[in-house]
């Protein structure tokens, strides 16, 4: 990633602040599941796989750690029939991780549970906040896209 430094500092510090924000954030999202029979870490690599699939290097990159440590995330997911490991199309030396069957209805439900609570939490928020917040949705939106860049 190529992002030049900000020569104004308040952008340093609205950086900052919104790092802690995203921080604090991640472990509000890390608990909305805590009653699941999936860890945080499980869900998120689930959650990669929607649609047609992840190689296993794209994961690694995603999770923050190296390939062997995806690797054995990946292995536990199959031995729970959640995940399954098959050759990438376009490319017969690779491998890539799809979804099974159970593995999407484990992600519909977690989803389900993280959506419930979260909109008990959001409920009680005033009306302005709400809408602040849905104001701010597009603009993290496009963080998230230079990020991923």
């Amino acid at each position: 990633m190529n992002v030049s430094e900000p020569a104004d500092p308040g952008l340093l510090v609205l950086a900052q602040d919104f790092r802690e924000a995203l921080r604090h954030s991640i472990y509000l999202v890390r608990r909305l599941d805590a009653d699941g029979e999936l860890s945080a870490a499980q869900l998120s690599t689930l959650k990669m796989l929607t649609g047609d699939g992840v190689r296993v290097g794209e994961i690694a990159r995603n999770l923050g750690v190296r390939v062997p440590s995806a690797t054995e995330q990946i292995i536990k997911l199959e031995r729970a029939g959640l995940a399954r490991r098959e050759p990438d199309p376009s490319d017969s030396r690779a491998v890539r991780v799809t979804l099974t069957a159970a593995g999407r209805a484990a992600v519909d439900a977690a989803n389900e549970r993280r959506n419930a609570v979260m909109a008990g939490i959001l409920a009680t928020l005033s009306a302005d906040d709400r809408a602040a917040l849905a104001a701010a949705l597009p603009v993290i939106g496009k963080i998230n896209s230079t990020l991923q860049a």
